[in-house]
């Protein structure tokens, strides 16, 4: 996993601040592939309730926490009772590692 502590610290605290403090987030995609370089952060940010203003949430998340890395480059998806589910979810889930 490419994330240092900090930046996994920052992530978990923007995380339940904004989404509550009973959501999970994984890390999904190539940072989770300690051979390869560069690109973004894939977030997949699981809520056992449901969500109002989805969009919002996730912009906001991804913005923060892009905010407070430098300008990284952040992709939020959430995962709700209330949201559709899509193979991305899916695939979050089964390869994705828990922050």
């Amino acid at each position: 996993m490419r994330l240092s502590p900090r930046q996994i610290n920052i992530i978990q605290n923007v995380v339940s601040e904004l989404a509550g403090k009973d959501a999970t987030v994984r890390l999904f995609g190539s940072r989770t592939d300690d051979n390869a370089r560069g690109g973004d952060i894939d977030l997949l940010v699981e809520i056992p309730h449901a969500v109002e203003n989805s969009a919002w949430l996730s912009a906001n998340v991804s913005g923060r926490i892009s905010y407070l890395l430098g300008g990284q480059k952040i992709d939020v998806i959430l995962l709700a009772p209330n949201l559709e589910r899509f193979p991305i979810h899916h695939m979050a889930q089964k390869e994705g590692v828990v922050l």
